[in-house]
Parts: structure tokens; sequence; C-alpha cells
């Protein structure tokens, strides 16, 4: 019995074993008839009967590296080497991707790793040149190259490398001598032809530079390398029509090579004609049918001309074929996003992200569809993913650093400002994140020099001006800061945090008709803006106009039901004109409009213990505290409710603590924790506490009752009269009043 188990399981590994080798032998076939799709096909079918099968897995890898596909080529090399690590090709050609993504210190290290074993490679004696070239070590560079030289002296390649490193270095005749010398090994190397033509254009020697790039042709008729350089060579020299014809001429003469008959279509794109290029991209797709790439360049085009239902009908129908093509699902979310359906991009571009979880830009686009669902914890996660996977990538970086400064995380918003001043030193991003974390830290002279710089970048960045408005003002020097503000709307007429600088700079200088004058010249501008309906209701309190305030602010909720701070002020100004039941209205409609969010609960609840339901007030309370256990309002407020009404005084404690914790600096849950204290005994752990609750709001007469009570029980008889006699004549109609003329009797009243 167990020999017959036995018997078939060997029986299948060798099935299985021919099965892979027949898909990778017919594979090879494919390759070598550069079929590197069919070739694809099997090779993935040898992976799926043996997943740790590396040659397969390596030719997997050479077959999306010639169809350009280098993210998954980047996987399956990774693979390869992790399986196979003494493949020195695999592990050379792994570097060279590295390299060719711009992973210098990594390309860097993996190439000393190979001459490490193999000392005599001169490949990877090339590669880590060239390496140490782009790190900025060129004098160690330049000796590596010429190392390369002495391993293979009769080769053009170390040449090349050693030449072009030179014309780095500025050693220009060093560089040109090492380049001929190139060609001169191999008039058909094309490295050698083109980096020779390549160093001529750099030198505006056009002709010398032409004839390399045409020799290169000669060469090598089937490669389309040399037809794209001499288009481009024309293109700079100002031929454009020669450089259009030369990439016409590269399509008739390389008709099945995808690198040559796509080289028109790219060239329409880089020079802004985006019609030539979807006219162009489409008679791609209908003579290539079965090229994805072409396909999906031509959808990319459609998204980048707003044609999204063409986009997604040639979508759809590449999904139909493969429903995991994770490109064809990235660019269907990335439409979806475009469309504003953030909801339907969600489940599409996690699909993508499955089907190829080191795609950059699939992480991105889902990070933007989390964000605009609301998920800000996964828009945070995504976007980070994408920066690890492509560090260079502005967008998510950008993204990333509007999230941090929103949450308020400085020390990451450090890392992001630089991450971008590293890979995009010319790009304002970077120095704008940067003047933001000295704003936080009060640098404000560093500040205000980032902040400027990112102006003369970027001229229109709205909130640099308003930065610059926000320092100003912080300096009192409030002309200046009118200035900056008005020209941040000036940029962006939409602008809330402007609008709020040029309201809060008048008020500062007592102006609130000024305030309220250019807010509404602002919504005359701009009358659909929700933010600014609310900055009007805000001003028109401030000048004690509370009918229109109320009309500006359910003019903005109607703009935009979910304006928390629009509902909350609505509310309050309902609550100061008597208008309770309407205020109840506003703070209801708040908790529904902005689910999740503990602040309506807490005013609704104030609200109530304001009318005398204290049991509805608590359970408000605690469901804002469900919603947010570190609400620092809700915590205080519960507290006093429990302290006053017989609840429990070890709860009322813990909840005043948290209250204190949360707002240090108030009055209010000084006096809260210190009646906790009061309530269980512990008098002088609250009288600190009152010390400084009535330093800080002298005109509280609760505050000085307490305060009272507190000296009483210690002994200290002066100042506990003192203290009842200053609550009595801060409000001698206080319901306590009798409690405290009792007090002052029992004080006055000498022991018997």
């Amino acid at each position: 019995m167990i020999a017959g188990v036995l018997l078939s399981s060997g029986g299948c590994s060798g099935d299985s074993n021919a099965r892979k080798q027949k898909y990778f032998e017919s594979g090879q076939q494919y390759f070598q008839a550069g079929k590197y799709q069919e070739a694809t096909i099997q090779f993935l079918n040898a992976i799926q009967v043996d997943t740790s099968f590396a040659a397969a897995h390596y030719q997997l890898a050479r077959c999306y590296l010639r169809q350009k596909l280098l993210s998954s080529a980047y996987r399956e090399l990774a693979v390869t080497v992790q399986l196979d690590p003494k493949n020195w090709q695999a592990q050379l050609d792994f570097a060279g991707l590295l390299f060719r993504s711009g992973q210098f210190s990594d390309a860097r290290a993996r190439a000393a790793s190979i001459l490490e074993d193999n000392p005599t490679e001169p490949g990877a004696q090339l590669l880590l040149a060239t390496s140490d070239g782009e790190l900025g070590n060129l004098r160690l560079a330049i000796d590596e190259a010429q190392r390369g030289v002495e391993l293979a002296p009769d080769k053009p390649a170390p040449y090349v490398t050693l030449g072009l490193l030179q014309e780095k270095a500025q050693q220009l005749n060093l560089a040109e001598q090492n380049l001929e010398k190139a060609v001169s090994l191999d008039a058909k190397f094309l490295p050698a032809r083109m980096g020779l033509g390549t160093f001529y254009q750099r030198r505006g020697r056009w002709q010398d530079a032409e004839a390399q790039f045409r020799a290169g042709i000669e060469a090598d008729n089937s490669d389309p390398l040399p037809r794209s350089a001499l288009s481009a060579l024309y293109f700079g020299w100002g031929k454009k029509d020669l450089a259009e014809k030369t990439l016409q001429e590269a399509k008739k003469a390389i008709p099945n090579d995808p690198a040559a008959y796509r080289l028109l279509g790219d060239f329409y794109v880089a020079s802004g004609e985006t019609g030539k290029a979807l006219n162009e991209f489409a008679l791609l797709s209908q003579e290539h049918p079965d090229d994805l790439a072409v396909k999906k360049r031509h959808i990319g085009l459609l998204i980048g001309n707003k044609q999204y239902d063409k986009a997604t009908a040639l979508d759809d129908e590449i999904l139909k074929q493969n429903s995991k093509d994770a490109e064809a699902l990235l660019l269907k979310g990335e439409t979806l996003n475009l469309e504003q359906r953030f909801a339907e991009a969600v489940p599409v571009l996690e699909a993508s992200g499955r089907s190829n979880p080191d795609d950059p830009a699939a992480h991105f686009q889902l990070g933007l569809a989390y964000f605009r669902n609301g998920n800000l914890d996964g828009a945070e996660r995504e976007w980070r993913e994408s920066v690890r996977l492509k560090p260079s990538l502005l967008e998510a970086q950008q993204n990333l650093a509007m999230l941090e400064l929103r949450k308020g995380d400085m020390r990451q918003l450090e890392q992001s400002a630089s991450d971008l001043l590293k890979y995009a030193p010319s790009a304002p991003q970077g120095y704008l994140a940067r003047g933001l974390v000295r704003m936080k830290r009060g640098e404000f002279a560093g500040a205000e020099s980032d902040l400027r710089r990112t102006i003369e970048l970027d001229p229109r960045n709205a909130m640099a001006y308003t930065r610059l408005g926000d320092i100003s003002l912080t300096q009192q020097r409030f002309a200046e800061a009118e200035n900056f503000y008005e020209q941040a709307l000036a940029q962006d007429p939409r602008s809330p945090e402007a609008l709020q600088g040029l309201v809060t700079q008048f008020l500062l200088q007592k102006q609130p008709v000024k305030a309220r004058q250019r807010v509404e010249a602002q919504v005359a501008r701009v009358p659909d803006q929700s933010s600014f309906q609310y900055l009007l209701g805000k001003t028109l309190l401030a000048d004690h106009k509370t009918a229109e305030a109320a009309a500006a602010l359910t003019k903005a909720l109607e703009l935009d039901p979910k304006n928390l701070s629009a509902s909350l002020l609505l509310g309050q100004a309902q609550e100061a004109s008597g208008q309770l039941d309407q205020a109840a209205s506003a703070y209801e409609h708040a908790m529904q409009a902005n689910a999740g969010n503990a602040q309506p609960y807490v005013f609704l609840g104030a609200l109530e213990e304001h009318r005398g339901n204290w049991q509805k007030a608590q359970d408000l309370y605690r469901k804002a505290l469900k919603l947010q256990p570190d609400q620092s309002a809700a915590a205080n407020n519960l507290s006093y409710l429990l302290l006053e009404h017989g609840g429990d005084i070890n709860d009322a404690l813990s909840l005043a603590q948290i209250a204190h914790d949360g707002m240090p600096q108030s009055p209010n849950a000084a006096d809260t924790l210190a009646w906790a204290y009061y309530k269980m005994g512990s008098y002088n752990s609250a009288l600190p506490l009152l010390q400084e609750a009535v330093k800080k709001a002298p005109q509280n007469a609760t505050y000085y009752y307490h305060l009272g009570l507190v000296y009483q029980k210690t002994k200290k008889v002066a100042q506990a009269k003192n203290s009842f006699q200053r609550a009595l004549q801060l409000d001698p109609k206080s319901p306590r009043a009798e409690e405290i003329r009792r007090a002052l009797a029992e004080l006055n009243t000498p022991p018997s």
C-alpha cells in the first residue's frame, strides 16, 4: 500500500517535471523568435506547475524587460535571485534594473556583491562605475571604469562607460578619445555609436552627431534606438519635420517591433500634438490589436483628453479578456477617480494592487480614492507605500505632506519635506512643506525664506502667500499681512484660509465692520463657497447682526450640509437669541451630516444642560465620549454633572482628569477636577487647582465659591471669608447665594 502511494507520487512528480519543461522549452522557442507575449504565457504556465522554477522566473523577467514592463520584470528578477542567488546574469540584470529605476545605491551594492564572487566580471564592474557616477563619486567612478577597460581591453563597452564618465567630469578630450576608441573596436556596437553621437549632440556638433546616428542605423537596421536618437537630434536642432519623418520611416522599416512602431505616437505626445497622438494610437490599436501596451497607451491618452467613455469602453475590452490585468484595472480606477466616482474606484484599485502590489501608481490612485471617501488612514497607508516604492513620486509626497499638516504631525511633515527637497530640489512643494514645519516651531525667519522661495518657483501658490500672511499677523505687521492674504486670494479666489486671515487681522485691529465688508465682497465674487458664507456669518455675529448671520450660516449649510463649523455656529447664534429649539435642530443636523464626530453631541449636551435636562445631557456626553474617548469638553461636562447629581465619584474623577489633561490651560477643567477632589475629601489636591482657576477667570463666582469651601475645610477662615464674599459680590443672585451666606454666617459665629 505504501509502495503504491510512493510510486503514484513519483509518477505525478515526473509528469509535473515533464509538463513544466515542455512549457519552458516552448517559451524559449517563442522568446528566440521575438514573440515575447506568447513566451510570457508559456513561462507563466511553467511557474504555475512549479512556483520555485528559478529558470522560468528568470526567462519571464527577460520577456517583461523586452516588453518594457519594468515593474513586472523587477518582481520576477527579485524572485529569481532569491531562488538562485548564484545566477550572476540575473543578479546583474536585477542590478541594472535598479539602476534604471534610479536606485543607484542599491544598484551599486548589488554590483559590488557580484564582484566579490566574480572579480573579473566586466558587466558588474561597469555597473559599479556608472552607479558611482550617478551618486556623485566621479573620481572613483572613472577609476572603476578604467578597471573595466583592463578587464576587457578589446571590448568597446568599457570605453563607452569610461568616455561618458569623463564627459561628465568635463574631461572632454579624453572622453572623445575613448568613445572613438569604442567605435574603432566595433563599428557596429550601437552603444558606442550612440554614446559618441550623444557626446557630439551635447557639444552642438549636429552634423557629427547625425553621422553617428545614421551609422548606427546602417549597423543595425532592426534596432529602433538610433532612429529615435536621430529624431531627437533633429527636434533639438529645430528640424521638427525631419524628426517626424525619421519616425515615420522607423515605423515602415521595423513594422513588427513595438518599440519602433510606437515611436511616432510617443513623439506626438512629447511635442504636445494631442490630436495627432490620439489618431496615431487609435490607428496602431487597429493595426496591432494584440499589442495591449498600445491599447493601454491609447486609453491613457483618452483619459488625459477627458474622453472617459471611450477610455472605459477600451479598458473593458481588456478586462473582459483578463479581469486581473493590473494596468487595465489601474486605468479604470484612475478614470473613476477623475469622474469623482470614488466609491466605485476603491474596489477596482484594490484589485489592481492585488494583481501588482509593487506598482506605486496603483497605491497612489487608491490613496486618492480612500481620501475622497473619508478614509484618511487608508489614504496615508497607500501614499506611504507609493513613496516607498518610488520616492520621487511628487504627488504622493505632496499629498502625504498635506495629510501630515492636517494632523499636525510635524515630525512626519519634516521627513516629507526632506524627501521632496531631495528628489525634486527645484520643485516648490519641498520648500512649502519645510516652511510650514519651521512656522510650527516658531522659526519665522527660516519659514519666511522657504515660503518666498516657494513663490519664486510657483508664483501662483496661494498657500505660500497665506502662510506669509500668517507670519506677518503673528508679528502684528498688519498691513503686510493684509497684502499677503490679498495676493493669496488673487491667485485662488476660493481660498478659505486667506479670507479667514483677512478677517482675523481686521478683528485684531478692532475693525469688525471692515472684516464683514471684505467677506461680503468675496462672497459676491464667489457666492457658491460654503466656507465663505460661514465666515460671513461669523463676521455678522461679531457685528451683532444675529438675524443676518443666521441667514448666511443657513446658506452655508445649503451649499455644504456637512459644514460642521457652520452648523455649530448657527446653533450658538440661535441659542444666544433664545431660539433653543432651532439651536437643538442645528446641532441634530450636524450629528446626522457628520456621523462619527463628537462635537455636535457636546454642543447639544450643553444646550440640554442649560435647559435643565441634565439626564439627557449626560447621555449626549456619553455618546460623544464613545465616539472620541479623549473629548475634553464632554469629559469635563459629564464629570461635573455626575458630581452635582450624585453620580459615581470615581468615574467623575477619572473624567475630570481626562478633561484637565486635554485642556491644561482651561480654568473650567481645573475647577471640575478640584470639585471632584473636594467631593472625595482631597482638599489639598483641590486647592492649587482652584487657585489657578480664579487667577485665570477672576470674574467667575462659582470658582470663588468652590475655593471658599476648600479654605473652609482646611481651616483657613480668613481666606474662606474673602472667597465667599467675592462670590456674592460677583453674582448676588446666584442659586448658591443662600448656601454662601450660611457658610459666611458659620464662619462669623465664634466657636462655643
